[in-house]
C-alpha cells in the first residue's frame, strides 16, 4: 500500500549508510589511534628519563659534583690509605656507595652523604645485597649542611671548584686525629702526608695534627709564591 511504502522510505532515509571503504572517517580513526600510541610511548619515555637521569646527570648542588663511578684502582688506593686506621668514616658525595661498602667490609662504620636520592636508595640496596647494611648508612644530604666533626676518616671525590671551600670546612670541623682522603683532585693548599696511585687513580691523604678549636690547628700548607 501507499502508506507502507512511505514508511519504508522514511526508515531507509533515517538508517545510517554503511561506511564505504576509504571513507573520510577511516583516516580520522587512524589519527586517534596514532595520538593514543604516541601518548603512551611518550609516557614511557618520560618515566624512563625520570629513573635513569639521576644516575647520569649531576644532582643539584651548591657546587656541581657529577656522579662518576670510582674505578677499582681508586677504591683499592683508598683502602690502602685506610690501613691501620680505625673509627668512623664518611664518604662525601658517596654516589652508588661502592667506597662506603668497601670500607664497611674492612670493619669501618661507614656513612655516605649524597644529594641524589636515586643513588642513595641504590646504595642501600647494594649494601644489603653485600651483607654490610648493619655497618653502613646512607643519607640524602647536602654536604654543606652536614657537620663532619665526629668522623675520624673522610673520603671525598671532589671537583676543583669545591676543594677550597671544603678545605676550610673540614679544617674547622675535624679533630686532630682525622685523616682526609682526596680522590681525583687534591686540595689546593694542603700538602699531602701520603700519596698513592697514578693519573686519575691518584689518592692523597692529609692528616690533621692539632686539636679542633686550637688557633694553630692546621694541616701543612703550600707556602705562598712570591710575585
Amino acid at each position: 500500500s501507499l502508506s507502507t511504502g512511505m514508511v519504508s522510505k522514511a526508515l531507509a532515509a533515517e538508517s545510517p549508510a554503511p561506511l564505504a571503504q576509504g571513507s573520510p572517517e577511516e583516516p580520522s580513526r587512524r589519527r586517534q589511534w596514532g595520538l593514543l600510541a604516541t601518548g603512551a610511548v611518550g609516557g614511557v619515555l618520560v618515566a624512563l628519563y625520570a629513573v635513569v637521569t639521576p644516575f647520569l646527570a649531576p644532582a643539584l648542588r651548591k657546587v656541581c659534583l657529577p656522579f662518576v663511578p670510582a674505578t677499582s684502582a681508586q677504591i683499592q688506593n683508598v683502602l690502602k690509605m685506610l690501613q691501620g686506621r680505625s673509627g668512623s668514616l664518611a664518604d662525601i658525595g658517596s654516589g652508588d656507595g661502592r667506597v662506603v661498602i668497601a670500607a664497611a667490609k674492612m670493619g669501618f662504620k661507614a656513612v655516605g652523604y649524597e644529594l641524589n636520592p636515586w643513588l642513595v636508595w641504590y646504595s642501600r640496596y647494594r649494601a644489603w645485597r653485600d651483607g654490610v647494611h648493619h655497618n653502613t648508612k646512607f643519607y640524602i644530604s647536602d654536604l654543606w649542611k652536614v657537620s663532619f666533626s665526629h668522623y675520624t676518616n673522610v673520603v671525598i671525590f671532589g671537583v676543583p671548584q669545591m676543594m677550597p671551600q671544603l678545605e676550610k670546612k673540614l679544617k674547622e670541623e675535624l679533630e686532630s686525629n682525622a685523616r682526609i682522603i682526596a680522590c681525583r683532585f687534591p686540595f689546593p693548599c694542603w700538602i699531602p702526608d701520603h700519596t698513592t696511585g697514578e693519573g686519575i687513580d691518584t689518592v692523597w691523604a692529609y692528616d690533621l695534627k692539632c686539636p679542633r678549636g686550637s688557633e694553630s690547628k692546621s694541616l701543612e700548607t703550600t707556602p705562598a709564591t712570591e710575585s
